[in-house]
């Protein structure tokens, strides 16, 4: 038997849902990382990425690959958004995601590097081929490569939608 249908006054979901339809689509454009040791962390993105940073301050630099920047910067950059709101080398939850076009390539290329893997190279259920490791303070690392047939569109859709 089905349960009669409940009707819902225009409460807090109805209100999310008409900004939603009204508000501009927000942009995820940057990921900050906050360390006591500035320069070490920005060469080891640097080498993983194969890509510059781009120095603002001794503080702080940016690594700008086509889907998101990779903001690092030093603990004392907090006291100018609130001392206290982040901590160094205290991420527990997050994994920064990297696709790569090979990343059984990459994991040969970053032995000398990251020298202690989390896992090897695996695909996983969902189709992707992942490879996990930490960076010197400790955050976790996933560089992928879509290999199933659903991955590889699934990553596709996702990479025009950026454009």
């Amino acid at each position: 038997m089905r349960s009669p249908p409940v009707a819902r006054s225009p409460g807090a979901a109805g209100t999310v849902q008409a900004s939603l339809r009204k508000a501009t689509i927000m942009n995820f454009v940057s990921l900050r990382l906050i360390t006591d040791d500035t320069s070490r962390l920005v060469r080891f993105y640097e080498a993983v990425t194969g890509r510059a940073a781009t120095w603002y301050t001794e503080d702080f630099a940016e690594l700008a690959t086509p889907g998101c920047t990779l903001a690092i910067a030093s603990g004392r950059t907090m006291a100018l958004f609130g001392a206290g709101a982040a901590h160094a080398a205290d991420n527990h939850s997050a994994i920064l995601e990297f696709r790569v076009d090979d990343v059984d390539a990459d994991h040969a290329r970053l032995g000398t590097l990251v020298g202690d893997f989390v896992q090897a190279p695996t695909t996983q259920p969902w189709g992707n081929r992942s490879l996990l490791f930490r960076d010197p303070d400790g955050n976790l690392i996933n560089l992928f490569t879509p290999v199933s047939a659903a991955a590889i569109s699934r990553n596709a859709a996702a990479a025009q939608a950026g454009d």
